[in-house]
């Protein structure tokens, strides 16, 4: 609870400038081939606040998962704290530091971790943004460091405004101690993917697609943290929405599919139907 009015006492001060908004959002995973998970739902709060240069981004959020009893001996419950600030230095450079916090975890070994990111993006047009951002992560047992290169292109055809971009990420595993977390995990992994963004009228779509497997990762801009022992391969979403006065409400499918590490579980799908709905200030 502490969290949630830390979020929205920081809003509150910085909510005076323009191009602020808050967020809810809702989600509903299942599982399927899965030997520990069944199904389960999520649902986080969280702020954008642009004050001049600065741009502050907050969120917070709770799930709760069913699961196969045993070989687990009770249900999940975990809590993420995510923090974002960027800064515009000028025209072209813009700089971003990262943190996020598996505040609680009652099952994994990954319960507390926390990880940093740093990056610098460089937009030598309106229509062309490069990024660079480093993470490093760090549990009890093992730590990740997470290198992620993207590039965004925006362009119009019409009515429609387009934004395409393309993602690499580069993670390396190390083991502090040994656990049933990496034993099956690999030292490495490259993934990379793409997305399209587009915009007509009051409606947003959206996809994107996954290339090659990835453990351990950071996603999201750093809004997303997959810290439990599932080695994903392939990754399919689809989203559709509407703006609306001054909301934008959005809803999004994810298909995902993974190995559960500790047990050599292949063939695990993992559906996830995201609701959205964000508000302007």
């Amino acid at each position: 609870m502490k969290y949630l009015l830390l979020l929205f006492l920081s809003t509150y001060l910085l909510a005076q400038s323009l191009h602020s908004s808050i967020s809810t959002y809702y989600e509903i995973p299942s599982f399927s081939g899965s030997k520990q998970k069944t199904d389960g739902v999520l649902y986080g709060i969280g702020a954008d606040v642009h004050h001049q240069n600065s741009e502050y981004k907050f969120a917070y959020e709770h799930a709760d998962t069913q699961t196969i009893q045993p070989p687990l001996s009770k249900n999940l419950h975990i809590d993420k704290l995510f923090l974002r600030y960027s800064y515009r230095i000028n025209s072209e450079f813009f700089v971003n530091l990262n943190y996020i916090n598996v505040l609680s975890d009652n099952i994994a070994i990954t319960d507390n971790g926390q990880s940093f990111g740093a990056g610098v993006s460089y937009a030598p047009n309106p229509k062309v943004t490069l990024n660079f951002t480093q993470f490093h992560t760090s549990y009890e047992d093992f730590s990740t460091n997470q290198s992620d290169f993207k590039v965004t292109f925006k362009t119009k055809l019409d009515a429609f405004k387009f934004k395409l971009t393309a993602l690499a990420k580069y993670i390396t595993l190390h083991e502090k101690n040994l656990n049933s977390f990496t034993k099956n995990a690999q030292d490495e992994y490259f993934t990379s993917a793409l997305k399209v963004h587009s915009h007509y009228n009051s409606y947003h779509f959206g996809g994107g697609i996954y290339f090659g497997k990835r453990a351990f990762a950071v996603m999201d801009d750093g809004f997303k943290i997959q810290h439990h022992a599932m080695e994903f391969d392939k990754t399919y979403a689809l989203g559709v929405g509407k703006s609306i006065s001054n909301f934008v409400l959005r809803i999004q499918y994810i298909h995902q599919e993974a190995t559960e590490l500790p047990p050599q579980n292949e063939g695990v799908k993992v559906d996830n139907l995201r609701f959205i709905v964000n508000y302007k200030l």
